[in-house]
């Protein structure tokens, strides 16, 4: 794989832990409380999608209360996400260019 970085979450990384120091939720911030968290926020995104057919599925984004309903829980996870790799010192960026390429090769273009 020929690129630099992929994402760069050292940003978000750092604002997170800026948002959750004053309000000590660091000692909330255990890795199995911050996955059991991210999945309860996957659960919340699922819940939007869970009766739609699949074409209504492709347009949710057209409903503009349902669009923002969705971009807040995509936040929730993506910052659930970055906060348990944080805490558990995972660069995400090298995590994902791994799976990737052990994807290419289990999976390779026809």
């Amino acid at each position: 794989m020929n690129v630099s970085r992929l994402i760069d979450t050292a940003g978000l990384q750092s604002a997170i832990e800026d948002f959750a120091r004053p309000r000590s939720w660091d000692q909330f911030h255990s890795p199995k409380n911050l996955a059991m968290a991210l999945t309860g926020e996957v659960g919340e995104l699922v819940e939007i999608f869970q009766w739609l057919t699949e074409a209504q599925s492709r347009e949710a984004m057209q409903d503009p209360a349902r669009a923002m309903h969705i971009q807040e829980e995509l936040a929730d996870v993506t910052i659930y996400l970055v906060r348990l790799a944080g805490v558990l010192g995972v660069d995400l960026d090298a995590a994902v260019k791994d799976k990737l390429a052990k994807n290419a090769r289990k999976y390779p273009a026809p």
